[in-house]
């Protein structure tokens, strides 16, 4: 058995479903935040996720996308993002951004020998910190000096990193719905028990998943990413 790590799945159900199909048997499945914004499908995606996440199978942060639409905190967004937000908030159930609203910021577990800490962006601004990969290691030790645990799992970047900083780890798996390290296939990664984590990609319908955002009235932007992995 393993524990799966997805992120960031961004209201693409067609992306969802292809990695749920990889990840279904394991242990348990983790997920880092942002299961709406940008995409076309955001009630099908929650709804998919409540599910499982009531049943014990997925454990589930609040990224910022959930926290914008939820809330209406979209200030900081960039226009595309914004309008995203916006019609997210006209279109979900009362129901689905009422889940959105109780996802907790942070989350812990226990696998094999080692303790992990989840959270979307970093724990020192959970929601909105981007760690990429090419930061400098002080600044990823200096995240790590925030939590207690062995190991720290974010998303936020789209981008799948692993870092190791005296024996203590910073893995993201990148991201389900809209990757951005130029590769369009949805991303994900496996946790064994031993500690080994392994990534990978799996091709989904990106055309469906691109006609719904343009079908929507959403910015043709966020379609033509999907095929770029950018």
């Amino acid at each position: 058995m393993a524990v799966a790590i997805i992120s960031d799945i961004h209201s693409n159900y067609e992306a969802l479903k292809a990695v749920w199909k990889e990840v279904k048997e394991a242990e348990i499945i983790v997920c880092l935040g942002d299961l709406v914004g940008y995409g076309a499908s955001p009630n099908e995606v929650v709804e998919f996720m409540r599910k499982y996440i009531e049943k014990g199978k997925v454990m589930c942060v609040r990224g910022n996308h959930d926290n914008a639409i939820a809330f209406g905190a979209d200030w900081h967004f960039n226009p595309y993002a914004r309008q995203a937000v916006r019609w997210h908030q006209r279109v979900m159930t009362p129901e689905n951004l009422e889940f959105l609203r109780r996802l907790p910021v942070r989350l812990f577990f226990n696998y094999g020998d080692r303790s992990y800490h989840m959270v979307h962006g970093s724990p020192r601004a959970p929601l909105d910190e981007y760690l990429f990969p090419w930061l400098p290691d002080s600044e990823f030790a200096d995240c790590l000096r925030y939590i207690r645990e062995d190991d720290l799992l974010v998303g936020h970047t789209h981008v799948p990193m692993i870092k190791e900083i005296q024996g203590r780890r910073i893995i993201n798996p990148g991201a389900v719905g809209q990757p951005r390290d130029g590769d369009w296939r949805a991303s994900y990664a496996i946790l064994h028990e031993d500690g080994k984590v392994e990534f990978y990609r799996v091709e989904y319908d990106v055309e469906t998943a691109a006609s719904k955002i343009i079908e929507a009235g959403l910015p043709v932007f966020l379609a033509e990413r999907l095929f770029e992995g950018y």
